[in-house]
């Protein structure tokens, strides 16, 4: 998938104008590439769309102008982009009572660590998410987390063919939970992946 680069980038004013239909865009990309995993997890698959409609909205909202500038967020951003045979995503830590928040986070202590998260396909095979590093310690763990999950091989064969099931898969001590990719979702991360 192709990296984002400042030619890419619309300007503040041309952004504006062009804004309400590609946020439209942008909100139905996104019905389809978030997953729910149970009640208190959400799985949203990026994209090379939905990483600019990021830097676009970052701009806009911090009114960045200077090349220099537009290009780190462009850097920072281009992280999401998977490389080859890889997808990106970000997963979301849902909080409904912020009273609570300490306690919830706290449930999902080591998320980040051993195979936890994960594709299966055949109820054998699987792509293992890898967590960007920094997001937790040992006694605090983020809301937001980026992961990518490796499709190389068997894995990638597996999952390009529509007439295996896929599941993702939340395996952890406090909380586990799991999905049926579907057939929509499924086609777009597939085209991600032969892109």
């Amino acid at each position: 998938m192709k990296k984002i680069t400042i030619d890419d980038i619309k300007d503040l004013t041309t952004y504006e104008i062009e804004r309400p239909g590609f946020r439209r865009e942008i909100i139905a990309l996104k019905k389809v590439r978030r997953v729910p995993l149970g009640d208190r997890v959400s799985i949203v698959f990026e994209n090379r769309k939905t990483v600019l409609f990021q830097i676009q909205e970052m701009l806009r909202a911090e009114r960045i102008v200077l090349p220099e500038k537009v290009q780190e967020e462009i850097d920072v951003y281009n992280e999401l982009i998977p490389p080859p045979d890889h997808l990106s995503a970000t997963l979301f830590i849902e909080i409904r009572e912020q009273a609570r928040i300490k306690e919830y986070l706290d449930a999902f202590l080591g998320l980040d660590q051993g195979e936890r998260i994960y594709f299966e396909m055949d109820g054998a095979t699987r792509s293992v998410a890898r967590f960007e590093a920094g997001r937790s310690k040992e006694d605090r763990i983020s809301a937001v987390h980026y992961l990518q999950f490796p499709f190389e091989g068997e894995v990638r064969e597996k999952f390009l063919d529509p007439a295996l099931p896929a599941h993702l898969v939340i395996d952890h001590p406090n909380y586990q939970a799991r999905t049926t990719i579907s057939p929509a979702l499924r086609q777009s991360l597939i085209e991600d992946l032969t892109a």
